[in-house]
């Protein structure tokens, strides 16, 4: 799988966390995998799994970073696919050193555009450029 591929199944799993508490995600993780459209080779599914459950741990402050730089919103009013994309891009600036910022926040627009409303873009662009 391509980087991009591979992001975008991290976000599709982390995802899920808006609908199931922390503790039902390693369930949620093996019926993720089961989906046909989901599969992939054990050494993908490896990354994936690792970086979501990474992720997870470091929820609480990538949400708390979040709310502090966006004035207006917090991560309670914003929109689910949003939120994910945000999240996964601030984890990525803040703890995954392999990820430039600025390949960070393109993947992130990215995402927001295939997943997101026609504002969804805009606005994730304009929340890690906060972060930048």
């Amino acid at each position: 799988m391509s980087r991009r591929e591979l992001r975008e199944q991290i976000f599709k799993l982390l995802f899920r966390i808006e609908f199931n508490q922390k503790e039902e995600m390693s369930e949620q993780t093996e019926l993720f995998f089961e989906e046909e459209e989901n599969q992939a080779d054990v050494a993908d599914t490896a990354y994936i799994t690792e970086k979501v459950n990474k992720i997870l741990e470091k929820l609480d402050e990538i949400d708390a970073a979040l709310n502090e730089k966006v004035q207006g919103w917090n991560t309670a009013r914003m929109g689910k696919v949003d939120l994910t994309v945000l999240r996964l891009a601030v984890y990525e600036i803040m703890f995954d050193e392999e990820i430039p910022t600025g390949v960070a926040i393109n993947e992130a627009v990215e995402l927001a555009k295939k997943f997101g409303q026609d504002s969804s873009p805009a606005f994730v662009n304009g929340v890690l450029a906060k972060f930048a």
